[in-house]
């Protein structure tokens, strides 16, 4: 067994019940901390039957996980979708399933079992990853559990699933699609935060232009990168940018008017080039990076008719407040605001174990689960917050090292789908409580209170263990 991992293990269990401790503790009262009527004593429970699961896991045939991973999935995914029928609503979410005084979020248990199929769909002979039927399946694997879990109006924990395109990219994805994310979350941010400035004295908005063109410069460096046509490039570059300059400085100085227009004409002659050049090269890298610029125009324009006519309203608010646009601190930035407050009123040191005032007097919602790195920051401070991270961090890059050895293709893909999620995990609510991240209601593994997720990531964490355990077993 790795003795590292599971040291790592149960040492963030250790600091994830005291921080629930601190976090569920009332400042000036006399309460038993292993009581089960508090919150503090319920999660011994949880840890306690977690480590059962654990033990459980570890005695199981490793082949098993291998054999029967099509079956857990085909039942995680009947639970996902009778859960979106789930008569109880909790805080306006249908992912929690009511038995009697148990609560279970089924969403998190799916997680292994789809990074399982993942692995075993991945593993197969004749897959590649750059077949176009064997990619759209590996995605309908992907999107399949996500589409139930936002239909369960838990859009949170569906974005966690995005973290598997890390494993794709591991076992041969192209880089593009992942610059293709990066550039799509560019757009948005850069689109919607500027788009009320003007750009100097023209009627121009700062965030249309902006990304017009970066789309432009975008598809033409593509063009270097993928065909490694630079003289092509370099003219087009040439050609693009100038005739944005020109109409700048015409906008500036001679006629004022929206250079917008301008730029969507270079656009679309620079779609009109690409084209051609694949039509009369047949290299199809040129048709492809003409499917980008206009993907990304498409995205671009469609990106604030989502905003403004899809989200819901508080959907739309906690977007505006990350984005710096509105304030909200009673409303939609509450939360991250308290947050914030209790981090900084730590300092260095901390205040020490259960003498914090902002999560003690219930400042911070949700300061136990989703929120509960701040009480790590009011009470630990600085120093403490910082050894959270280096221990996870610490976990990450052994998954990495566990990952690597495996002498199996099945077991490389869910070791590298184990680390995706924890890394997704970490760095979102981290980034959540720290106002740099969006507010989706995820959990910080091993420290949130709950059963659920604590439940879910030692499943998740433990697979992987067991198969790394009979990897001097399995032929080389």
């Amino acid at each position: 067994m790795d003795y590292w991992t599971i040291g790592l293990y149960l040492v963030l269990l250790v600091c994830g019940w005291f921080s629930v401790c601190g976090a569920s503790y009332e400042l000036g009262t006399d309460v038993d901390l292993f009581s089960l009527d508090t919150r503090s004593g319920m999660q011994i429970v949880w840890i306690g039957t977690a480590l059962v699961l654990a033990l459980l896991i570890m005695l199981l045939d490793d082949s098993y996980f291998d054999m029967f991973a099509y079956v857990l999935f085909g039942f995680m995914l009947l639970l996902l979708f009778a859960t979106i029928f789930n008569p109880h609503s909790i805080k306006g979410s249908r992912s929690w399933l009511v038995l009697g005084p148990v609560r279970l979020q089924p969403a998190e248990f799916a997680k292994f079992s789809t990074a399982l199929v993942l692995a075993k769909f991945m593993s197969g002979r004749d897959y590649d990853i750059h077949g176009l039927k064997d990619f759209l399946r590996t995605l309908a694997i992907i999107f399949t559990p996500m589409l139930f879990i936002v239909m369960q109006r838990e859009t949170g924990s569906a974005l966690v699933y995005l973290s598997f395109f890390l494993v794709l990219y591991r076992e041969g994805m192209s880089g593009s699609v992942l610059f293709t994310a990066v550039a799509m979350v560019f757009y948005f941010v850069v689109g919607i935060r500027y788009s009320e400035p003007l750009l100097f004295d023209t009627p121009t908005h700062i965030g249309r232009f902006v990304v017009l063109l970066a789309i432009q410069v975008f598809s033409v460096v593509m063009v270097g990168v993928y065909l490694q046509k630079w003289k092509q490039v370099l003219w087009a570059l040439v050609g693009t940018v100038g005739l944005t300059l020109i109409a700048l400085g015409f906008s500036l100085y001679v006629l004022p008017f929206d250079i917008y227009w301008v730029q969507l004409a270079i656009s679309v002659g620079l779609v009109v080039w690409l084209v051609w050049q694949a039509v009369a090269s047949q290299l199809r890298p040129w048709l492809w990076i003409a499917f980008f610029a206009v993907g990304s125009i498409l995205f671009f324009h469609g990106a604030d008719y989502a905003l403004n006519r899809v989200l819901e309203p508080h959907q739309r608010t906690r977007i505006n407040v990350l984005l710096g646009m509105e304030d909200d601190l009673k409303g939609a930035g509450y939360n991250v605001h308290q947050s914030e407050i209790a981090i900084g009123s730590g300092g260095l040191t901390g205040k020490g174990f259960l003498n914090g005032t902002q999560t003690k007097l219930k400042y911070v919602p949700e300061q136990d689960t989703d929120f509960i790195f701040c009480t790590v920051g009011e009470e630990q401070g600085f120093v403490g917050s910082a050894g959270v991270l280096l221990l996870f961090l610490a976990l990450i890059l052994r998954l990495v090292h566990v990952a690597e050895r495996q002498p199996t293709t099945f077991g490389r893909i869910y070791g590298y789908c184990v680390l995706s999620i924890f890394l997704f995990h970490v760095f979102i609510n981290v980034g959540m409580v720290l106002g740099m991240t969006p507010v989706i209601g995820i959990p910080l593994p091993f420290f949130s209170y709950g059963g659920s997720s604590l439940w879910g990531f030692t499943i998740l964490l433990f697979i992987l263990l067991r198969i790394d355990a009979g990897r001097n077993l399995q032929p080389q």
